[in-house]
């Protein structure tokens, strides 16, 4: 069960996700704009206030994020600044279509892997990759750190990263799965959209945070 605390955090981490406010999140979700302000998050009397399922399911439909990526977030805030840390591996997302950079899995291998201090997590394979490049904005821009679970289940609405067998690596919103192919949707809409056979997908990953 999530805490009080951990449902803000996720809400104030969409909002940073999307170089937001609190009160601009509101807004873009049609909601009065004090709606997820600070001092609404407790009564006056110190009780703990929470943000109903309908104020939620307006600012997943006006950032066009998914439950799940919601979901992430609040796992995120579950794992907090102060717990243990790890050392992941960390490699620019040009780099990573280089042979040996991943074994058959799709896990990280090889060398040319910098590494990078991140709250521990559950995936033992979990890995980073820096953007770089204006390919992926407005959502991520040259320099971010985005965490890639390769344990982790794919679905609709997922950001994921999907490697081809020719060697491209690219981040994408999964928009349908079927037997025989993927649908990607970029983020930056002067990229193209990209249907890829299953025969030449090497492996798709989520992602599950981002330096944002």
């Amino acid at each position: 069960m999530f805490t009080h605390r951990q449902i803000w955090g996720a809400l104030d981490a969409l909002a940073a996700r999307y170089s937001l406010t609190a009160s601009g999140l509101a807004k873009k979700a049609g909601l009065d704009a004090t709606t997820f302000n600070k001092s609404k998050r407790t009564t006056p009397d110190g009780r703990r206030r929470w943000p109903n399922t309908e104020s939620l399911a307006k600012v997943l439909d006006a950032t066009g994020s998914s439950l799940d990526e919601f979901l992430s977030l609040m796992s995120d805030a579950a794992i907090g600044r102060g717990g243990p840390m790890r050392l992941v591996p960390l490699i620019g997302l040009a780099q990573a279509g280089a042979g040996g950079i991943f074994d058959d899995a799709g896990f990280p291998a090889g060398t040319g892997w910098d590494e990078v201090a991140f709250p521990e997590i559950k995936d033992e394979n979990v890995y980073a990759l820096e953007i770089t490049g204006d390919s992926m904005m407005p959502v991520y821009r040259d320099g971010d750190v985005v965490i890639v679970s390769p344990n982790s289940g794919v679905r609709r609405g997922d950001r994921v990263i999907a490697k081809t067998k020719e060697g491209e690596v690219m981040a994408k919103v999964l928009k349908r799965q079927t037997a025989h192919h993927v649908e990607l949707v970029s983020f930056n809409r002067e990229h193209p959209d990209r249907t890829i056979e299953l025969k030449d997908l090497d492996w798709i990953a989520r992602i599950v945070w981002a330096s944002q």
